[in-house]
């Protein structure tokens, strides 16, 4: 039970503006105890969804207490691909430094949250699932 608590605050401390890496923990957890690999997927897609959502919230924020600067290149592309591609791109939301701008810029532009939760967890999913099938295979 405590390597799916520390799994949880893992990926969530990791999809916060806190710089970690919740994948090498996952290995790590699955490695140690093979059998619990299940648990661990869903205790790092869910804790790394909620972190994802407190940088909506975030965004969300930000917007009343907002003073206009010009935007970062990173900031500037994660806003292309909102503008591009609406509440699909963050199915993207688990890539490094973008995904958080994602999430931050979803609660800016104030989405839906239903389906921004949505698409966040299973965007995140798919990153672990795709971890876990790799040490799988090796």
């Amino acid at each position: 039970m405590a390597s799916l608590w520390l799994m949880f605050w893992g990926a969530l401390l990791a999809a916060t503006l806190l710089p970690g890496g919740s994948e090498l923990l996952l290995v790590s957890l699955v490695s140690a105890e093979p059998s619990s690999w299940l648990g661990l997927f869903f205790a790092a897609t869910l804790g790394n969804t909620l972190g994802g959502l407190s940088s909506v919230a975030l965004g969300r924020l930000g917007r009343v207490a907002w003073e206009p600067q010009p935007l970062t290149a990173s900031q500037q592309r994660a806003l292309k691909l909102i503008e591009r591609y609406g509440v699909w791109s963050l199915l993207l939301s688990w890539v490094p430094v973008v995904g958080d701008l994602l999430c931050l810029c979803a609660g800016w532009l104030k989405l839906p949250l239903a389906i921004t939760s949505l698409l966040i967890f299973i965007g995140k999913a798919v990153r672990y699932g795709v971890i876990l099938l790799l040490l799988q295979a090796f």
